[in-house]
């Protein structure tokens, strides 16, 4: 859903990246709290790039049209949603810049559909579903399965307002909003699928790294002449600096999203995402403008003058993953390293 310089005029751009600008503010501040343990700016940095890399896997979801993950229900869960919001603005930034994907007038539009809109919607119905289901893994997952999923439509819905206030063609609303909810309401599925799987994936080997996890574990309950009460909390056994080390999750999702990126993105549908099939059939792309960095290197995922498809697109992958997670890494450290000296640092499972 990445939307392309020309579909929305310049002064609803303009407002919608004052918009986008205010929520990163926002979410700066927020994340100061949530990127509280020492090992978790990298983990952020890591989640930006695994999100970058699973949106180069377009799959299809119906005749002539494909749909990628848009990653804010995804980041949310993972490491916060206000970190989730920084995690997708690094992505489209890198993928604006580099990649001439999604138009950099656009910048603002994409961040508030894309990032704000989607991280907002899921981690609200997230944290209501968790709150009403028992907390157990399977309900965290099955939360993150309908929260992804709704993410999405609501997106397309939001960009169908931008659309209707600063569209730049005269297409009847009514039309695109049903023709872009339609189509990503079946995105929103791959969505969930993709989210609820990752979540679960990590929920099985470190749970303590899942911000929407954190208390998961319910107390446990002894019948006391027939009535269930809280048993005694037992003294916390000392946890090894193996077992609360971070680098080999570091290490494996790197390597995913390495191997996503470099080698099974090849396979991914070339048919176009569900904006553009809307934008094609709806005659919203009439004042599509070319990107300012449709010249760039590694415009349109492919490295220049290297003429295997492969090998072009798979090292614009890798190439795409290592500049995302240094990116992503190294603005989450500094915004960690910002905490103000008596700011209270959050407990969790790596600070104990």
């Amino acid at each position: 859903m990445h939307v392309p310089d020309g579909f929305i005029n310049a002064p609803v751009s303009a407002v919608a990246g004052i918009v986008a600008a205010g929520a990163v503010a926002v979410s700066l501040r927020g994340a100061r709290r949530e990127l509280g343990g020492e090992r978790t700016a990298p983990l952020a940095g890591l989640v930006a790039a695994f999100i970058f890399a699973v949106q180069m896997l377009n799959f299809p979801v119906a005749a002539g049209t494909s749909g990628h993950l848009l990653g804010g229900a995804l980041a949310a869960i993972l490491v916060g949603p206000y970190t989730g919001v920084l995690c997708i603005a690094v992505v489209l930034l890198m993928q604006g810049v580099l990649f001439a994907d999604g138009g950099l007038t656009a910048l603002g539009v994409n961040i508030t559909v894309m990032g704000v809109v989607t991280t907002v919607v899921a981690y609200a119905l997230f944290r209501g579903l968790t709150r009403a289901l028992p907390r157990t893994r399977r309900s965290t997952t099955t939360a993150s399965f309908v929260a992804a999923l709704v993410s999405v439509p609501a997106a397309a819905a939001v960009f169908t307002l931008i659309y209707a206030i600063g569209g730049t063609t005269d297409v009847p609303v009514g039309k695109v909003l049903t023709a872009m909810v339609g189509v990503h309401v079946l995105i929103g599925i791959g969505e969930a699928v993709i989210t609820a799987l990752t979540v679960g994936a990590v929920l099985a080997v470190r749970p303590d790294l899942v911000h929407g996890a954190r208390g998961l574990a319910a107390p446990l309950k002894l019948r006391v002449g027939g009535e269930l009460v809280d048993a005694p909390a037992a003294a916390p056994a000392p946890t090894p600096v193996a077992a609360r080390s971070t680098r080999k999750v570091w290490a494996t999702g790197l390597v995913a999203a390495l191997l996503l990126a470099g080698f099974v993105s090849f396979y991914a549908s070339a048919s176009p995402d569900g904006l553009e099939k809307v934008a094609a059939d709806k005659g919203i792309d009439r004042k599509v403008q070319e990107h300012d960095a449709a010249g760039s290197p590694l415009a349109d995922y492919g490295v220049k003058d290297i003429g295997n498809a492969r090998i072009s697109g798979g090292l614009a992958g890798v190439i795409g993953v290592g500049v995302t997670v240094a990116v992503g890494s190294g603005v989450f450290w500094a915004v960690r390293r910002s905490r103000t000296p008596d700011a209270p640092v959050p407990r969790t499972a790596e600070s104990v």
